[in-house]
């Protein structure tokens, strides 16, 4: 009997000794072996192997005491996967709550208005923190995964900062992209003004994309597209040189030469009435907005002042002189 009293009473002091530990354990920052600290908990990890994965890396003497720590809060079955990152030194009971919350941390991957699919692709095969998943597949197969209806994937991203947890597929980066660019798009499209002739949301894609490589100014991307409307009810040409400079594809050299205006391409809007077949880059949100909503001018023409900004005319005779003043330097 005395012997049973004895052993109860260890095993009280044990217990209280124990949650001591563990309660001074649980409230303690811990500091961080490096700054920032980055880890990664795999899909389907237990916080066991957490825990372990933790002490192996330096942030715990043990790998115990955490996963004991957590089957006692009931957090032992909440941890998320994904990539973290410690900045500062944290208590193992908020370090559970990060991980049971799944606060992982994101990357940011910029796409800049005016680049094409290729150029996209390029920048996603060298994002470490994605899943590559779309080399070595054509086209049609990445718009397929993309989540994009048939046809030609050029145009349907819409160019922004995306930030997203490592670890997920470059196909769900697109997935994200063009789902934003069709939003746009169609909010683009159900603004439009009566007066724009154009017959689809494509359409409107299409012509964006051209305002997008013709100009950077901001300002100046209603006039632009003012432009374009005003030459297509006039039944005239685009003649717009980055298309051109699309139907060249690999062929291009930084320069473009009358020759090129003369070579017929399915992009080529000097040999070709109308728009071309599919847009030539991703348009941003101001150049989706110019179509819908383009400004009010007769003019027909515009050339670039080398400054980044257009010389704009009303008569071929005004436009040959701006190109004589401003492309020829006479």
């Amino acid at each position: 009997m005395r012997a049973l009293r004895l052993l109860l009473v260890l095993g009280l002091i044990a217990a209280i000794v124990g949650g001591a530990w563990l309660a001074h354990f649980a409230s303690q920052p811990v500091a961080l072996p490096r700054v920032p600290f980055d880890f990664t908990v795999r899909t389907g990890a237990g916080l066991k192997a957490v825990s372990r994965q933790l002490a192996a890396d330096g942030l715990f003497f043990e790998g115990e005491s955490l996963w004991i720590l957590a089957r006692v809060l009931g957090k032992a079955p909440t941890v998320q996967a994904g990539t973290y990152r410690l900045s500062e030194p944290i208590t193992p009971v908020d370090l559970l709550d990060k991980l049971s919350r799944g606060e992982v941390m994101l990357v940011e991957m910029r796409f800049i208005e005016g680049t094409t699919f290729r150029q996209w692709l390029a920048q996603l095969a060298t994002q470490s923190h994605l899943r590559q998943t779309l080399g070595g597949k054509t086209p049609n197969e990445i718009a397929a995964l993309a989540g994009l209806p048939e046809g030609s994937p050029e145009g349907w991203f819409f160019p922004d900062t995306y930030r997203f947890a490592p670890g997920i597929t470059d196909a769900e980066l697109l997935r994200r992209a063009h789902g934003a660019m069709k939003r746009r798009l169609e909010e683009a499209w159900a603004a439009r003004l009566p007066t724009v002739p154009l017959a689809t949301p494509y359409e409107a894609l299409t012509l964006a994309s051209i305002i997008e490589k013709e100009t950077g100014a901001p300002g100046e991307r209603p006039l632009i597209a003012s432009v374009f409307y005003n030459r297509m009810k006039r039944g005239m040409r685009l003649q717009t040189d980055p298309t051109v400079i699309y139907g060249m594809g690999a062929a291009y050299d930084g320069n473009i030469r009358k020759r090129d205006l003369t070579t017929d391409t399915p992009w080529n809007t000097y040999t070709r009435d109308g728009l071309p077949p599919t847009p030539i880059a991703m348009p941003g949100a101001g150049s989706l907005q110019a179509v819908s909503r383009p400004a009010e001018s007769d003019f027909l023409y515009f050339v670039g002042k080398g400054d980044g900004s257009h010389q704009f005319s009303r008569t071929l005779e005004e436009h040959n002189r701006a190109v004589a003043r401003y492309q020829l330097k006479k």
